[in-house]
């Protein structure tokens, strides 16, 4: 049976790998892109320009994929960006089970903890903690540790700890455990695209199970 998917997050680094990946599956018939901006509409991909505090009753949906994130310096401040990553992301989940979604994909962050001292991985765990209180039949958590991806190619600032991290993992990435080495985008979102379709219950998935994609 075809499937009918809404992805939030589709400008970002690993939304955009996943939107590529939704429309070169040939089983997905429908993806419903959720933004503030209107990305490329095609015949498989209906775009949705949002209020993310406002929803809109979406259309019948089986899965959803959760891509949206900041940072609290480009937000500019911490309820902005608790607003995003939490609230819009969470805002997005509900909606998407109320049309049917059963099945969620999100994209996190390596830390992610409801108990961590660092707001950032906080706000994420908390995000999880919510998330997995929705009755859905599989919710796949993906952990990247650092992307390793062009956000200027984006439109998006560059984060300069990123990449100095970055560097630094692939210099020394012999020494380095595998969870902590940098990711590409592409491998974060097929973890995503692999498992959301066929698993069950909640799964993690840190960067050393991504590494192969």
């Amino acid at each position: 049976m075809a499937r009918i998917v809404a992805l939030a997050g589709a400008t970002g680094l690993v939304g955009s790998e996943i939107l590529q990946g939704l429309v070169a599956d040939s089983s997905v018939s429908e993806i419903h892109v959720l933004g503030r901006r209107a990305v490329g509409a095609t015949p498989k991909v209906i775009s949705h320009v949002v209020d993310f505090r406002a929803l809109p009753a979406l259309p019948h949906l089986d899965e959803v994929y959760l891509a949206l994130g900041t940072t609290i310096k480009v937000a500019g401040s911490r309820e902005a960006f608790r607003a995003v990553d939490f609230d819009a992301n969470l805002a997005v989940a509900r909606a998407a089970f109320s049309a049917g979604a059963r099945r969620a994909g999100l994209v996190s962050a390596m830390g992610a903890s409801s108990k961590s001292r660092i707001f950032y991985s906080q706000v994420k765990g908390e995000l999880e903690d919510a998330l997995t209180t929705l009755p859905l039949e599989c919710l796949v958590i993906a952990r990247p540790s650092l992307l390793a991806g062009d956000r200027e190619r984006l439109g998006q600032p560059a984060r300069r700890g990123e990449k100095i991290g970055v560097t630094l993992s692939e210099y020394l990435a012999p020494l380095i455990p595998e969870n902590y080495r940098s990711v590409a985008p592409i491998n974060v979102a097929r973890a995503l695209l692999t498992r959301v379709p066929v698993a069950r219950g909640r799964q993690i998935v840190l960067s050393g199970a991504m590494q192969q994609g």
